[in-house]
């Protein structure tokens, strides 16, 4: 059973029933009677699933994961970085060993994803695909292995910058991809792009954008890496950006800030954290988000071990502050009047 969810309301609701557990829902319609609301689109969002630096292969959690994944049957998986464990320095990972390790990310997750037809979308991250000078080679077999593997989605714009910076529409959302995997501001050039493309769409019912590191921090330990980008945020914010989600820091955490909704993922590989103001580390969990034809976002985490336990939002902090920025937790700012 559900104990919390919680919502964002765009606009006046368009839709009574959700399937954010993978249940259906049957109803009786008169012959004649106007066809009811579309379903919400169900995206499952999972990060940082390797494990210690050079390994090949997962551990139990996230083969535990991808089976609940398959049975839930989202229509859109969307990865936000550290889906392999590069960046090994002593010694430096080779051609074959990273090759080897994306042949097992091929074989024991995206394989199992997409033979059950869920179109997966990846996310750059500092592991798999850093933009850092000193792992070019890891980059460089990133984009080797993404290259010939797209997704079923409709590109906006030019593609050319897949697998790393891109955008896509999906049941009439926009989903923006950023290349964030090193710590500080996104580069001029990108954030043009992105501003460009957000006003240069038209009206998708929402606009999701991902990044691997979020915008403020949201663990002990972490605290200085972030993309510490006030720009960036205010360009999410006057777009109208419905939802902001990352990775990187290990442990699930929806927050508001400036009206902008952002959700950190928690780990499913090695290393969950603790949330600051927190007691305990963070589960590994994987996010469930529904948007609805309306524009509602609805997100919601789902624990290990088995990933059917969702967690209760009233156990994470009420806010996350740092240097003079907080995050208030999505459903006591939902109360205070967050869209």
């Amino acid at each position: 059973m559900i104990r919390s969810r919680t919502t964002v309301r765009r606009r006046a609701p368009a839709w009574t029933v959700g399937l954010l557990l993978g249940c259906t829902v049957a109803a009786t319609v008169p012959l004649g009677a106007a066809p009811g609301p579309d379903p919400p689109l169900r995206i499952v969002v999972i990060g940082d699933i390797n494990a210690s630096y050079g390994s090949v292969g997962y551990g139990a959690e996230v083969h535990a994961a991808v089976r609940r994944i398959v049975q839930l049957k989202p229509d859109l998986v969307l990865a936000v970085g550290d889906l392999v464990a590069g960046q090994q320095t002593a010694p430096r990972l080779d051609t074959e060993r990273l090759e080897a390790m994306w042949r097992a990310f091929d074989e024991e997750v995206l394989d199992p994803v997409t033979a059950a037809g869920i179109p997966f979308v990846p996310v750059p991250g500092n592991h798999d695909a850093s933009a850092e000078p000193g792992f070019a080679l890891e980059r460089r077999v990133a984009w080797k292995y993404w290259r010939d593997r797209r997704p079923r989605v409709d590109f906006a714009g030019n593609a050319d910058g897949w697998p790393f910076r891109y955008a896509f529409t999906f049941r009439d959302v926009l989903f923006v991809v950023l290349d964030a995997t090193t710590v500080g501001p996104l580069s001029a050039g990108q954030k043009g792009w992105l501003e460009h493309l957000l006003g240069a769409s038209v009206a998708p019912s929402a606009r999701v954008v991902a990044a691997h590191l979020p915008l403020h921090p949201l663990t002990h330990g972490r605290e200085r890496e972030t993309l510490a980008d006030p720009e960036l945020e205010r360009i999410l914010a006057s777009a109208g950006v419905d939802l902001f989600l990352s990775g990187h820091h290990h442990a699930y955490y929806p927050g508001f800030r400036a009206g902008l909704l952002q959700v950190g993922q928690g780990c499913l590989g090695s290393g969950p954290r603790r949330l600051i103001g927190a007691g305990r580390r963070a589960p590994r969990s994987f996010t469930l988000v529904e948007i609805d034809s309306g524009g509602h976002v609805r997100v919601e985490a789902l624990a290990e071990p088995d990933f059917t336990a969702p967690i209760d939002p009233a156990l994470l902090p009420e806010a996350i502050s740092h240097d003079g920025a907080a995050l208030v937790r999505e459903d006591l700012a939902r109360g205070r009047g967050a869209r």
